[in-house]
């Protein structure tokens, strides 16, 4: 399984993982905010259910992402 980021707006990103995409919008994910397109473009599979940015030192569990409103505690910017 492959990921790859597929758009970049000003509302947030969208990630291809597999055959199924994802919406990062920035107010849920706001690490993404104000980064430059190589630093966000760079995403990879890590593990089995992790997105690893590499540039920016950061993973993500699908499970966050699909469901974020499990997860409230959010960095502060």
């Amino acid at each position: 399984m492959e990921a790859e980021v597929t758009n970049v707006s000003t509302h947030g990103l969208w990630v291809l993982v597999g055959d199924k995409e994802f919406f990062l919008p920035y107010e849920q994910f706001p690490w993404f905010k104000d980064k430059t397109i190589n630093d966000i473009t760079k995403v990879e599979i890590f593990g089995e259910d992790h997105l690893y940015w590499e540039n920016l030192d950061m993973d993500l569990s699908l499970e966050i992402i699909e469901h974020p409103e499990r997860f409230p505690l959010q960095a502060r910017i």
